[in-house]
């Protein structure tokens, strides 16, 4: 699809440039409901994100994060994060992004994810690869899931009845260790580039994961639900790895499901 990932990588840089201006000033934010946190950045990252797409592709529907966007019933849809890892943002935490991928008739065709601090793009296109700043990436070769780094995330709302606190005991305690970076997007390249071996997460929205499902499995990557399922956009959970020990990923996630604990928590 000629095009289409260019200009996402444009939009992306363009974006990821005004929110790094954004995090300079260390602006304020405000509450969505009692959790969520919403910045000036958010809002002015997505307007100008929509405003390119509709300029470029005026019959394509946009579906993301904050309010305003347009479905158009297009066999073309975007999904844009203006700002994945607002509350990093908010507080000054240097891990937060822009994301936005492309679907097609219901598969994604291409999608990129830009850390403007770091100054790195990743990118895909659906049969092309992934890539680094125009570098091919690929999923790390780890083989065991002892030998291995992972990550997961946890909800802004509802924290209090998230189950994942049991799946990231018993992982921490298998693996290297288990990394909260507080953006899911960023997981996922991760993921790609070989800096973590794999990712799990509940409750993701769409536009968390569109771009970064299509660039982990063009790195070589396997992506699935947390019970080995497909990996779907409006599923409950998702658990992505380097392929290599992914089915092993796979049993200890399903040890916690049935309530079997390798390692039992420590009481207090």
């Amino acid at each position: 699809m000629p095009g289409y990932l260019e200009t996402a990588i444009d939009v992306a840089r363009e974006a990821g440039s005004l929110l790094a201006h954004y995090y300079e000033r260390r602006i304020g934010y405000e509450l969505k409901g009692d959790y969520d946190l919403v910045t000036e950045a958010d809002r002015a990252s997505e307007k100008l994100v929509v405003e390119r797409l509709h300029s470029y592709f005026p019959g394509h529907s946009v579906l993301g994060e904050e309010g305003g966007l347009r479905d158009n019933k297009s066999e073309y849809c975007w999904y844009v994060d203006p700002l994945d890892g607002t509350t990093n943002f908010a507080h000054g935490y240097p891990m937060f992004n822009v994301t936005l991928a492309l679907e097609h008739n219901g598969e994604m065709a291409c999608g990129v994810i830009f850390d403007p601090l770091r100054q790195e793009m990743f990118a895909a296109e659906l049969g092309g690869g992934a890539f680094l700043n125009g570098r091919r990436i690929h999923v790390s070769k780890a083989a065991k899931l002892e030998e291995s780094l992972l990550s997961t995330g946890f909800p802004s709302r509802k924290r209090h009845e998230s189950v994942n606190v049991h799946f990231f005991h018993q992982v921490a305690m298998v693996t290297h260790g288990v990394r909260r970076g507080g953006s899911a997007a960023l997981d996922l390249a991760y993921t790609a580039c070989g800096r973590l071996d794999g990712f799990w997460e509940f409750g993701l929205n769409p536009w968390d994961m569109a771009a970064g499902l299509l660039i982990v499995r063009e790195a070589g990557g396997r992506t699935t639900d947390m019970k080995g399922g497909p990996a779907t956009l409006d599923g409950p959970h998702i658990a992505v790895s380097n392929t290599a020990i992914h089915d092993q990923l796979l049993g200890l996630l399903g040890e916690v499901f049935e309530g079997r604990y390798r390692y039992p928590i420590p009481g207090l």
